[in-house]
């Protein structure tokens, strides 16, 4: 097997036939990190998959327990340049309904946090995990696509739509929500859609953000203002998601940039002063989808070939990089050619994901379901229950935690790390 992903820069174009320890589908965020995290733990790696970094307006916050995965990694310093913290998270009732909400801000402070994250453009994140792993002697990057698996008791064969091939112990996929390796292995799957579109695009505005994350709840749903580093020539700028219906997604899309800038600028209530678009404007239906199951043989399911869920509270991101260092975990000192150690590996990673996967997946459905109904008792329940967390400290704190490092055990790689503690110098000798 190659020892350097340098050596396979160009890996699709020869047909490689590759063996590895580990196999990873997916060469989005959550593959490359799944990489980085397997090679540190001794692995051998391969990735298939195609390095995207043109995904127009898309943004990933990254709260604290992924900071420190990526810490841990070494990853996180080449990442950091392109990041903006977010100090605090201001929420603004804008349904209309007659049970408003006064807007409610929450600050990193609260909890003993600098800031509750970091947010980065996608396209920066994903080439600086891509550049890393060609780095990495341990990893080896192949553009390319699986075309079929064959997955036994002994391990796994993927045969690439080049004509080559990589055999592996073990499979990690991370392969998006339309999983060749799910659909392989026989995991059904349920899903659902919402009457939304969301809309992203990057954003430069006259009036500063203060490193806050401004949501307001629209009937449509959330329009979000996440903080993004400045640039040259435009020091304030924020990315933008906009959950809207369908036919409104149309219209806006079909906009001059400048007209477009205006009916943001006007959605947000001036809040952000003269705004202009930074960068082309994505769109991206919305829907959810659950897995009946996150393993199967010599296979688990990581990010969103597991899980899916509109991008509200930005859990998406957060959620996959707590798979991997779950997965992680549970891989560790196993003998993936044993096949007694590695059912029970992946049975911990059934049990510990069910819970995560589920609340998150189930909380983010209900928010964003009680602001498209459109009925009194709703309006209330949802008004009530966000005075109440935002008014009682120990809930608020409560709230604010689970949203940054959820309770239950925290898996190693997004453990606080004690502060370093230097040997007391030796006393001095009298005389």
């Amino acid at each position: 097997m190659p020892t350097s992903s340098s050596e396979t820069a160009s890996a699709s174009t020869a047909s490689p036939r590759l063996s590895c320890d580990i196999l990873v589908v997916g060469a989005g965020a959550a593959g490359l990190s799944a990489a980085h995290a397997f090679a540190a733990q001794g692995r051998k790696v391969v990735v298939v998959g195609k390095v995207e970094t043109n995904l127009a307006g898309r943004t990933v916050a990254l709260f604290e327990g992924s900071l420190r995965f990526y810490r841990a990694l070494g990853l996180w310093d080449r990442c950091a340049v392109h990041a903006c913290p977010m100090e605090g998270i201001r929420m603004i009732d804008d349904t209309g309904s007659i049970f408003p909400t006064a807007p409610k801000e929450f600050r990193s402070r609260e909890i003993d946090l600098d800031a509750f994250g970091q947010n980065i453009e996608n396209n920066a994140l994903v080439a600086e995990l891509a550049a890393a792993a060609r780095e990495n002697p341990a990893i080896t990057l192949v553009e390319d696509f699986v075309a079929s698996y064959q997955i036994g008791i002994a391990g796994v064969t993927a045969k690439l739509a080049s004509g080559g091939s990589v055999e592996a112990r073990f499979l990690a996929a991370g392969d998006s929500r339309n999983s060749l390796a799910r659909q392989t292995a026989g995991i059904t799957i349920k899903t659902w859609t919402y009457p939304q579109i969301a809309l992203t695009v990057l954003l430069a505005h006259r009036k500063p953000h203060h490193h806050v994350s401004t949501e307001f709840h629209k009937r449509s749903g959330p329009f979000t203002f996440v903080p993004l580093a400045g640039r040259e020539g435009a020091p304030n700028r924020s990315s933008l998601v906009w959950l809207v219906e369908p036919r409104e997604a149309v219209r806006l899309q079909a906009l001059p940039p400048e007209l477009l800038a205006i009916e943001i600028e006007e959605a947000a209530h001036g809040m952000f002063g003269q705004i202009a678009l930074d960068g082309p404007v994505g769109a991206y239906p919305m829907g959810g989808m659950k897995t009946s199951a996150v393993t199967a043989q010599r296979l688990a399911l990581i990010g969103e070939a597991a899980h899916a869920f509109p991008p509200i509270g930005a859990q998406g991101l957060n959620l996959s990089l707590r798979d991997i260092a779950n997965l992680v975990d549970c891989l560790e000192g196993v003998d993936l050619d044993e096949p007694e150690a590695m059912e029970k590996a992946l049975e911990r990673y059934e049990r510990h994901r069910a819970r995560d996967i589920g609340f998150r997946t189930q909380g983010i459905d209900l928010l964003n379901r009680s602001l498209l109904v459109h009925a009194l008792p709703v309006d209330f329940a949802r008004a009530a229950a966000l005075s109440v967390f935002s008014a009682i400290g120990p809930l608020r704190r409560a709230m604010m935690r689970e949203g940054v490092t959820p309770h239950g055990p925290t898996p190693k790689l997004m453990r606080e790390r004690p502060p370093l503690r230097r040997r007391p110098a030796p006393a001095m000798k009298a005389g």
